[in-house]
């Protein structure tokens, strides 16, 4: 989670929100971006100490097409799970103040912010980095016109996203079994809804990254060369 952001902060800056959405605060926007820069950066310089020159590394996960970083394709799963949670503050099932001070550790990067940090970094090359669109149910889903179709993409998207999401809500709300079932069941229709509209993708990087070579390295090999 962004620093300043975190769920101890003084002033909750993004209410109704739990990641970057369209009414979101520069200033949480410009958090968001800030700490990808960073644990991104250190990502990389770990990962360049673990391979030798030429080493390959592949990476794949979630990002975005546009630079901006409110866009659909790069933060709408997490705009709809707020919905579902102020739902329940609307039940009187969770406070507030507790979505208010929720903010997920994610960040969907765009390619340019990607090879930003890589280049600044210096320690790899930029072999490949391609972008696919995959749809949020996986393609499983024909019909999301009928109630029974839309019924059905919205159940299997929360799955997925229960599966990732469950144990930081549980560690912050503190909900019980049922509460959470509660609240899958409300994001499911939210989900169905949507998606019986709009077709939204997710965005899935892979990028190949090929370890530079180094004075130092080379000179670390020829040692070792050199001692058998």
């Amino acid at each position: 989670v962004p620093v300043g952001l975190e769920s101890y902060a003084v002033k909750h800056l993004n209410k109704g929100k739990v990641y970057i959405s369209k009414s979101s605060p520069q200033s949480v926007v410009n958090a968001y971006s800030s700490q990808f820069q960073a644990d991104f950066s250190q990502f990389i310089k770990s990962r360049s100490q673990e391979l030798v020159p030429g080493g390959r590394m592949v990476l794949s996960f979630l990002g975005r097409k546009s630079i901006d970083p409110t866009t659909e394709d790069g933060c709408y799963q997490w705009e709809l799970l707020a919905e579902a949670l102020m739902s329940l503050v609307k039940e009187g099932l969770i406070e507030e103040d507790k979505v208010a001070s929720f903010n997920a550790p994610y960040y969907a990067p765009c390619a340019e912010e990607l090879k930003v940090e890589i280049l600044k970094e210096g320690s790899f090359i930029i072999d490949r980095l391609e972008a696919f669109e995959v749809d949020w149910d996986g393609d499983a889903v024909a019909d999301t016109h009928n109630e029974q179709g839309k019924m059905m993409v919205g159940e299997r998207v929360a799955k997925t996203i229960r599966a990732v999401v469950e144990s930081m809500l549980e560690s912050h709300f503190r909900l019980g079994q049922d509460t959470m079932d509660v609240l899958f069941i409300k994001f499911a229709e939210i989900v169905g809804n949507h998606l019986s509209k709009t077709r939204t993708k997710y965005i899935n990087f892979v990028i190949s990254l090929v370890r530079k070579a180094s004075h130092i390295n080379l000179e670390a090999q020829t040692m070792d060369v050199s001692l058998f």
